[in-house]
Parts: structure tokens; C-alpha cells; sequence
């Protein structure tokens, strides 16, 4: 890809579990660089902060070998996230609450830093860049451990007051259902995530749940094994609902569906969308369409840089 010197660029980086992924991209969503460091699965928050900044060094040092224009960075994070102040929420990060990582690495690198949930900027990613690109109003939900979601509304990621909303896979699905991590019962994630998908399948079959994942079923779906089109039946029933729920709400003009299990193609799509369209109200449904995300793992960071872009 040749290089456009003339445009801005961002850097846009995405914290995950393990791994910590960032992306130096230009203002019409052209990447010219990745990388990648592990955190670890049980860093501390020091360690963390540390690793972050170090890959940022990494995109603004290959931004200079470039001489290109670095106008500032985009961070997504797991949790709840206030004025660039992670206030919790990451049950998978230890100690990563109570963090103000706006002015901590604005001070760092003298540049503008702006920090949402991950999974808002995967969200932001595909509005820019993606799958839902050109519309005003999407859904984004992204398949996978949990379910995340992100809501764009006129054109803007919405949060909700404080930016404490957009959970969408803890919308209650099942009013009795089992606890879930959050606090409440019946969530939409403790019965159509991938995690969910795997435990339904490891109970039918008596599997060890740590031989399986989702690429497994899906390939047992195709052989036409029995438990494995029960489990994805079930699996995107529920999650048929949860989008029929959403587009009620919101009537978007597109729902994204995202995560590892998305790849598993079309038909995928298709199950999800012909649940969906047997729950929700035709006359808010009118004008949506069902489609899969076509970032990959690059939607994090690009929405983060799109976060930058956005300003």
C-alpha cells in the first residue's frame, strides 16, 4: 500500500485479555502498520499501563520513520469508561479501575488521548470503516466469551447517561434464568455467546468443554450432527430475540454482528436474521438489515482511531 503523507493519522489501539493490538491509520481508514504485545493473563495494572505505552512508543516511532502526521490517540478498553477514566468492569484485568488513562498517556506523549469500551469502538469501527458504513443508526454486537454491543444513534456512538449503558448482552432473555456475572439473571450472553454455544454442546455430548470451540461445532453443523444443529439453533434463536429486542428499540437501518463466530459464514447470518425477523415488530424492522462485521480483528483499533477522527 503506497503511503498518502498529506493525510492524517491516528493511533489506535485495542486492549484485550491477553494481548494489547494497535494500529496506525489514516484518516480514510487505511492501515500502514500493527503490532502486538502480551499482557498476560494475570498482569497487573502496572504492567498494563506499561505495555500500552510501549506499543504506542512502537506506532509513533514508526509514524516518524514515516513522516507522517500523528494527530492524536484512540484507546478501547474493557469496562465502563467515563471521560477517559476507566472506572471497572474489567473482571479480566486486574486492578484496572479508578484509571484516568486520558491524562495519564496525554501526558505521556503530548498528544490527544480519547478512551472508550472496546466494544463501543468495534462498533465505531464498522460505522466508519465496515460493514455499516454510510448509515446513521446500528447496532453492533460482537459474539464471543460475552456478548458486547454498541449503539450508534444519529450518527454518534450513544452510552446512555455517563456512558453507562449499551451493555446488549445483558438484556434479561429468561426473567428466572441462571445468575450471570453481572449482577443480574438471565442474560442474553449466558445463553447465545460463544461461551454458551460451548457449554450447550459440552452437555449434550459429554465433551470436556476444554477440547471445544465454536469452529468445532460449526463444523459438526455442517456433517449434520444432530446436538450441533440443536446447539445452533438454540444459540441463534436467542440471539434472534435479543435482536428483535434491539431493532423494537431502535429501529436501526443495519444490526452488525461481530466476533470470532460470525466468520462462520452467511448462513450464520441468515439463521440469526430469520429468528429475528419471527420476534421483532415488522413496521420497526422495515428499513433493517442483518449483516455480518467485516473488520476482523482490526475493528478495535480502527474504531479507536476513528474515535480520534471523530473529534
Amino acid at each position: 500500500m503506497s503511503i498518502n503523507k498529506g493525510l492524517k493519522y491516528a493511533v489506535g489501539v485495542d486492549l484485550g485479555g491477553t494481548f494489547v493490538k494497535v494500529a496506525l491509520v489514516s484518516a480514510v481508514g487505511d492501515i500502514v502498520f500493527t503490532d502486538k504485545l502480551p499482557i498476560g493473563s494475570q498482569a497487573l495494572k502496572d504492567t498494563i499501563l506499561n505495555t500500552i505505552e510501549k506499543i504506542i512508543r512502537i506506532a509513533i516511532d514508526e509514524a516518524k520513520t514515516k513522516e507522517l502526521d500523528v494527530i492524536g490517540i484512540g484507546l478501547g478498553t474493557p469496562g465502563i469508561v467515563q471521560d477517559g477514566v476507566i472506572l471497572g468492569g474489567s473482571e479480566n484485568l486486574n486492578g484496572w479501575e479508578n484509571i484516568d488513562l486520558s491524562t495519564y498517556y496525554s501526558q505521556k506523549f503530548d498528544l490527544s488521548v480519547l478512551v472508550d469500551n472496546d466494544a463501543n469502538l468495534m462498533g465505531l469501527g464498522e460505522f466508519y470503516y465496515g460493514a455499516a458504513k454510510g448509515c446513521t443508526d446500528v447496532i453492533f454486537l460482537t459474539i464471543g466469551t460475552g456478548i458486547g454491543g454498541a449503539i450508534i444513534a444519529n450518527g454518534e456512538l450513544y452510552g446512555g447517561y455517563e456512558n453507562r449503558g449499551s451493555e446488549l448482552g445483558h438484556i434479561v432473555v429468561e426473567h428466572n434464568g441462571p445468575d450471570c456475572n453481572c449482577g443480574g439473571k438471565g442474560c442474553l450472553e449466558l445463553y447465545s455467546s460463544t461461551t454458551a454455544l460451548i457449554k450447550d454442546y459440552s452437555e449434550r455430548t459429554g465433551k470436556d468443554i476444554e477440547d471445544l470451540n465454536g469452529y468445532y461445532i460449526i463444523k459438526k453443523f455442517h456433517e449434520n450432527e444432530e446436538n450441533a444443529i440443536k446447539c445452533l439453533q438454540k444459540h441463534t434463536d436467542y440471539l434472534g430475540h435479543g435482536v428483535a429486542s434491539f431493532i423494537n428499540t431502535f429501529a436501526p437501518q443495519k444490526v452488525v454482528i461481530g466476533g470470532g463466530i460470525s466468520d462462520a459464514g452467511q448462513f450464520y447470518i441468515n439463521m440469526i436474521s430469520k429468528s429475528a425477523n419471527s420476534y421483532m415488530m415488522p413496521s420497526c424492522g422495515s428499513n433493517t438489515e442483518i449483516v455480518g462485521a467485516k473488520l476482523g480483528n482490526n475493528a478495535g483499533s480502527l474504531g479507536a482511531a476513528a474515535l480520534v477522527f471523530s473529534q
